[in-house]
Parts: structure tokens; C-alpha cells; sequence
């Protein structure tokens, strides 16, 4: 393989892409972990919800920081290595990410600074509505990529122009393009599952080493609630999206079940190696008749395979394939331990079982690899488009040097390897102390008090030092 000025500009929009992603599918699940534990704090009174809150706020801060920084990295690269993207593009994908920073980015900046320093200058209430503020500003967010993205995947309401630009002519279809829903809907239940495997693993951390820790208690039958609801759904969200997927990048499904013959009762490859030289698998391990019934709802249905594809068009097969079923088989793991977790929970207590404990800390990354497996079969599944049948990728890219890249694409490497991997440790670092022990009943006083957890909350100086 050439590393041209094209194989080098995808490798580093993936690195960046890959690297990215992983704080927004955090920040997102653990925003709305933060509103329920606040909330809990002031309906109950417990001050176990209160010191969960002040634990995991400040890793939402830092995570919500380091997701920014490389965002803005991402951004800038539609510019420097894909500038015919932007030009052709801008009029359709410019608004829609304009309208992220508008309506989500500046009400989550915004917000951030009352729930980090605003403890002791706002009421309980207002407080709380800070959270939520915050929560619904990271949907808003996932909306307004999704929607970015969904589009690319299956562009609707635009027209071209006679210089071969694109404009929308539908806002309400760019908006909200065919696969948009179920695409959504998925994201956001990826999201809320990483958190949940997150909080789930530390709060096994501190348990193994200290079993009556009430913090970490609660935490962890809040995990296991959140992994026995949402896991299910996302199993349904995902059969929806793979059935858009069938009408609407049937090149894409194809690849995805390396079907390669279009026939009805397509068998379902558990494993297999495809190989695009053969245009066949070289081995698989198959049931039959399940493809059909899987993807299209029926064993007699006729699927297409990728020989009905003109060879250039054909997405590349083994590397969607094998990062399909990453992402499905961590998604049924998921359904497992949800189930498992909430049937101890009915019969006692999850904390007592060491064996429970050691797999959902071993579960802890699986969320973020379900969720980069699942962006390179719908990225990677695309190809060989960036605007799925419109534009192709080879087309998009700068007039740009190979040289060019590698030398940015190196320096990519070194300063994510030094800087982000600093802050990704001390993240790690504060998961891992856990939030301060405490009494799980509720508070004597005033929450302002002294004596409370809030007498620890994060706070700026006032005047001549006074808090």
C-alpha cells in the first residue's frame, strides 16, 4: 500500500476522530450521571449521592476539557487536509456544525462554570438546573454531530450547483436524513453504557479492597440498573440501524455480513476471513439461513452481495466485518452483565460477589472500544464516499503533499502520546481514589453547613479571600 497524500490524510483524521470520541461518549452518559445524583442528593437528603456528585464532577471537567481540545484539532483539518470536503460541502455541513457550538457548546461552557464554582453562590436548585443544562447541552451536541454525519451517510434535501458544490434545498431533510434516528438513538445508548461500564469498573476498584464502602455501593447498583435497561434497548436500537442500512448503503450491510453473492437465505458468518482478491471468504464459520433473517427480517429475503458492486465500490470488507462483530459480541457481553448484576442485586448484594466485581472491572474499556469498533464500520462501511454516493473520498482530499502529512501526522502522534495521555492517567488517577467515605444518612443541618460534603465542594475566592 502507497502512503499517499490520501491513505496518509485518512490515517490521521481516523487517529484524531478515534482519540476524540472517546471523551464525548463519556461526557455525555456521565452529564446525566451527575443530574440523577444531584437530584437524589435533594430529594433524599443522602449525602452519599452529594459526595458521588463532587467525586465525578471533577472528572467530567477534565474529560469535558480534553474532548474540546481535540475537537478543535478535528476541525481544523477539514481545512488543511480536506479542503475540497469544505468547499464543496460548507454550505450544507457549515450551518450544522455552527448550530452545535451555538445551541450546545456555549450552554455547556456556560453551565460548566456554576457546577464547578457555583456551590456556594447559588441555591440548591439552581444548581441543579446548571446540571441538567449541562446534561441536555451534550445531547445537543451528539444531536448536531449525528445529524453532520447521518447526512454524509445519506444525503437528502440538497442540490448541486454548476460548479460542483452542494447546497441544501430541504433543511428539515439535511436535519433530520433517513438514518438519523436510529443513529441518534444509538449513540446516545452507547454513550449512556460507556459511562455506565465506567462507573460500574472504579466502583469494583474500590470494593475489592473495601466491601462496605457506601459510596461505591451505590455507585455500582446505579451501573448495574443503567447496564440491565439500556443494554437490551441498545440491542433493538442497533437491529434499527442495521435495517436502514440495508435500504440505504446495501454496499455497506453487504460488507458488514461479507455477503458476497446476492441470494436469499444468506447464511450468517459467525467468522470469517474475506478476502477481496477471491471476491469470497477463504474460510467461515456459517449458520445458514440466518443472514437472511437477521438483516432483512425473513430467511427467503434476497440481500445483495458485493459482487453486485463495481470493484472501486466496494467498501473495504475484513476490517468492517471483524469490527462489526467487536462491537455486537461487547454488546451482548454487556446484556450478560446486566442481567447478571441485576439478579444479585434481587438476591442480596452485588458487592459480595468478588467474581462480579473482577468482570465488570474487566468490562470497564469495553464501551469505548464498542464505540470505536462501531465508528469504523460506519465510516470505514462508507467508503469509498465521504457524502455516501455524491462524493468520493479520493475527490475530497487537499492538494497536499504526502510529505505534508506525515510531517503532521507525526507530530499528532507525539504531542497526543505526551500531552493527552498526562490527562488520561490523572483521570484514571482520580477514579481510582474513589470519592471521600462518609455516612450514608441524611444530612443533620442545612446542606451549606459545615458538617455537609458541599463544605467540600469546589469554590473560587471572593473578596479578601472570603469564598
Amino acid at each position: 500500500m502507497d502512503l499517499d497524500a490520501l491513505i496518509l490524510s485518512r490515517l490521521q483524521f481516523a487517529f484524531v476522530v478515534a482519540f476524540h470520541i472517546l471523551f464525548p461518549a463519556f461526557t455525555i452518559g456521565l452529564a446525566a450521571f451527575l443530574a440523577v445524583c444531584e437530584g437524589l442528593w435533594l430529594k433524599t437528603g443522602r449525602e452519599v449521592f452529594l459526595r458521588l456528585y463532587l467525586h465525578w464532577v471533577k472528572i467530567f471537567a477534565l474529560a469535558f476539557a480534553m474532548g474540546v481540545v481535540s475537537g478543535v484539532v478535528m476541525s481544523y483539518q477539514f481545512g488543511t487536509n480536506w479542503s475540497v470536503f469544505s468547499d464543496r460541502t460548507g454550505p450544507v455541513i457549515g450551518p450544522l456544525m455552527a448550530y452545535e457550538v451555538l445551541t450546545a457548546f456555549f450552554l455547556e461552557a456556560s453551565f460548566l462554570g456554576v457546577m464547578l464554582f457555583g456551590w456556594k453562590k447559588v441555591g440548591p436548585g439552581l444548581h441543579f438546573t446548571a446540571t441538567v443544562l449541562v446534561a441536555i447541552g451534550t445531547l445537543m451536541s451528539a444531536f448536531w454531530i449525528i445529524s453532520a454525519n447521518s447526512w454524509m451517510q445519506y444525503p437528502t434535501g440538497f442540490a448541486r450547483t454548476a460548479d460542483g458544490g452542494l447546497i441544501a434545498t430541504d433543511w428539515w431533510q439535511v436535519v433530520f436524513s433517513p438514518s438519523f434516528p436510529e443513529r441518534f438513538m444509538h449513540m446516545t445508548l452507547a454513550a449512556y453504557l460507556t459511562t455506565a461500564l465506567v462507573v460500574g469498573a472504579a466502583s469494583a476498584w474500590r470494593l475489592l479492597r473495601r466491601s462496605d464502602e457506601p459510596e461505591s455501593q451505590m455507585s455500582l447498583r446505579m451501573a448495574i440498573g443503567m447496564l440491565a435497561i439500556v443494554a437490551p434497548l441498545q440491542l433493538v436500537a442497533g437491529d434499527l440501524s442495521g435495517k436502514d442500512v440495508l435500504q440505504l448503503q446495501p454496499a455497506k450491510l453487504a460488507a458488514i455480513e461479507a455477503f458476497w453473492d446476492t441470494k436469499s437465505q444468506q447464511a450468517f458468518h459467525i467468522a470469517a476471513w474475506p478476502d477481496r482478491a477471491i471476491e469470497g471468504n477463504r474460510w467461515e464459520i456459517s449458520v445458514p439461513k440466518l443472514g437472511s433473517l437477521i438483516t432483512a427480517g425473513s430467511v427467503d429475503a434476497e440481500v445483495k452481495g458485493l459482487k453486485d458492486f463495481a470493484p472501486e465500490d466496494r467498501p473495504p470488507v475484513a476490517l468492517v466485518f471483524w469490527s462489526f462483530r467487536v462491537m455486537v459480541g461487547l454488546g451482548l457481553a454487556m446484556i450478560a452483565l446486566g442481567v447478571w448484576g441485576a439478579w444479585l442485586c434481587v438476591r442480596g448484594d452485588p458487592a459480595r460477589s468478588r467474581l462480579f466485581l473482577s468482570a465488570i472491572l474487566a468490562m470497564g474499556p469495553a464501551g469505548f472500544v464498542a464505540v470505536i469498533a462501531g465508528w469504523i464500520v460506519a465510516e470505514v462501511g462508507r467508503q469509498p464516499y465521504v457524502i455516501y454516493g455524491v462524493l468520493r473520498t479520493s475527490d475530497a482530499v487537499s492538494p497536499v503533499s504526502a510529505g505534508q502529512v506525515s510531517v503532521s501526522l507525526l507530530g499528532f502522534l507525539i504531542v497526543y502520546g505526551i500531552i493527552f495521555s498526562v490527562g488520561v492517567l490523572y483521570i484514571l488517577r482520580l477514579i481510582a481514589e474513589g470519592p471521600p467515605s462518609g455516612s450514608d444518612e441524611p444530612a443533620p443541618e442545612h446542606p451549606r453547613a459545615p458538617g455537609s460534603a458541599l463544605a467540600a465542594a469546589p469554590t473560587d475566592p471572593g473578596p479578601e479571600g472570603r469564598p
